[in-house]
């Protein structure tokens, strides 16, 4: 992965004791330094679509007796993708923001989408530091849409209405949208003053990544299809499209 943001710079002398690790010492460290935590994004999936720019930070929070000097922070994941960005610290968190352009940093390829990992090493001001690969994984992913209509509107009760929908991600092949295929979606019914949607079925999108299905009008309320999510795309679900029943 082509990267625009800063190699990684640390305090002292980690920038250069972080290349000079050999292999065989791929995790460990010296002394009582210790990693207790480690924060991708807030929590949340890291989702990059076809244009805007993506941000994200990730933090190590680690201990040690005489305090935490710096760290060397980096993500890497499938498709040999690697970010590195400048680490700085505050206490006993250090923290780097990665900043993702797809139509620069994803060079027309989905293979980065996935698992990724964090790999951490952190430096204690008494010399002591640590170094975690894989120290924490989390979600790669590219964006998804999903889309409904239901029709007719309005509609007999009794009477048969058609749902459809389309499912798409990204694809930073070309860097637009393009139909998720085979996919599990649920048709989802929510009744005019109620604000709980209930799944009536679920179909699976075709070759295109278009869904549809029929059912029968019984009451007013909104119709909308509801996407989970896999390990490379997350959950995407269409705002409800209200239907009046006569």
């Amino acid at each position: 992965m082509r990267m625009r943001t800063t190699v990684a710079v640390a305090v002292g002398t980690l920038a250069l004791t972080a290349l000079a690790v050999p292999a065989a010492q791929a995790d460990g460290g010296y002394g009582d330094t210790a990693i207790t935590k480690v924060t991708v994004n807030g929590g949340k999936n890291v989702v990059v679509g076809t244009s805007l720019v993506k941000k994200f930070t990730v933090s190590v929070t680690a201990k040690d007796d005489s305090g935490i000097e710096g760290a060397d922070i980096s993500v890497h994941g499938p498709g040999f993708g690697y970010l590195s960005s400048r680490t700085t610290c505050s206490g006993s968190t250090c923290s780097a923001t990665f900043t993702v352009d797809p139509k620069v940093d994803l060079p027309y390829s989905n293979d980065y989408a996935g698992t990724w990992y964090v790999d951490a090493w952190v430096d204690a001001r008494d010399g002591d530091y640590v170094w975690t690969e894989k120290a924490r994984s989390f979600k790669f992913q590219r964006a998804s849409r999903q889309t409904v209509n239901a029709s007719p509107e309005p509609v007999r009760k009794g009477r048969t209405i058609t749902v459809t929908g389309w499912l798409s991600r990204a694809n930073w092949d070309d860097f637009k949208y393009h139909g998720y295929t085979n996919q599990s979606v649920k048709l989802q019914f929510r009744k005019k003053g109620s604000s709980t949607y209930t799944t009536v079925k679920t179909v699976k999108t075709n070759n295109k990544g278009d869904a549809k299905t029929t059912v029968k009008a019984s009451v007013d309320g909104y119709w909308r299809y509801s996407f989970a999510g896999t390990s490379t795309t997350p959950a995407a679900t269409a705002t409800g499209d209200y239907v009046d029943v006569k």
